[in-house]
């Protein structure tokens, strides 16, 4: 009897010791898939950020205008990067045309449309977006502004002040005359050490200092990606190579067979 009186402390502190273990094992779980979830959710954070009217998805977009960016530096802010608003358009009408599933309309038809408009300035923006798409018969307008273009200071691995860059786009249906979706973009590169969460952008740049453009190009891409979703175009499809709007008409673009179909 005295034996078993003896043991039974001794289950009960084993038994304790157990659940104490099993809650610290618990805790330690819950700590890594919480740790593990906020991670995965950074990575996979997303810089520009979108909105799109329900209506987008019953649209029929073939020609797709690409209007100049503008600057619109904030009052009191620094000014813009020369060449700013230029380096996104280009960006911008560059992957329009590889995209697939809709025809961008040649950069000199549109230019030659622009000319004899007013130039286009924050009060007449949206007007001339409208007026642009008419005149060259586009059934959408991809237009915006650029906010923030400031170049890196410093070396690929030694920059004083990281590249930072801001810019808002949007695209209204020529059909009902509105604005069916709208995209703003923002970012400046965080060293390693300032962002942990940054990692696969730090492994992808090779732990290096970017230039403006770059981030550009991605927020051009991811921006231009999303519209090209909500739209519901296809990628297989035929697509013709960029020329003016006469060759168009006429047949006399260039076209060719490969993984992506006919362009």
């Amino acid at each position: 009897m005295k034996a078993s009186w003896k043991a039974g402390p001794a289950r009960l502190a084993l038994l304790a010791a157990a659940l104490w273990l099993a809650g610290c094992t618990t805790m330690a779980a819950d700590a890594v898939n919480s740790t593990t979830g906020a991670v995965s959710d950074a990575i996979n954070r997303r810089d520009v950020k979108t909105h799109a009217v329900s209506s987008i998805k019953t649209l029929t977009i073939d020609r797709v205008a690409v209007m100049p960016l503008i600057e619109a530096a904030p009052g009191g802010g620094e000014p813009l990067a020369p060449g700013a608003a230029e380096a996104i358009t280009a960006e911008l009408y560059s992957q329009v045309a590889v995209a697939g599933g809709w025809e961008p309309i040649a950069e000199q038809d549109v230019e030659a449309a622009l000319q004899k408009m007013p130039p286009t300035t924050l009060t007449n923006l949206d007007g001339n977006a409208l007026q642009l798409g008419h005149d060259v018969s586009a059934d959408g307008v991809i237009y915006g502004t650029v906010e923030r273009y400031q170049e890196r200071v410093g070396m690929d691995y030694s920059a004083a002040s990281p590249a930072s860059v801001a810019f808002s786009l949007k695209f209204v249906d020529l059909k009902s005359k509105q604005v069916v979706w709208t995209a703003k973009f923002a970012k400046s590169q965080a060293a390693l050490s300032q962002n942990l969460f940054d990692l696969a952008n730090f492994v992808q740049r090779s732990g290096r200092w970017v230039r403006a453009h770059e981030i550009a190009l991605e927020g051009v891409k991811e921006a231009v990606a999303n519209l090209h979703g909500d739209l519901s175009l296809n990628q297989n499809v035929k697509r013709f190579e960029t020329g003016s709007y006469g060759e168009l008409k006429s047949g006399q673009q260039r076209y060719n067979t490969g993984p992506q179909g006919i362009y």
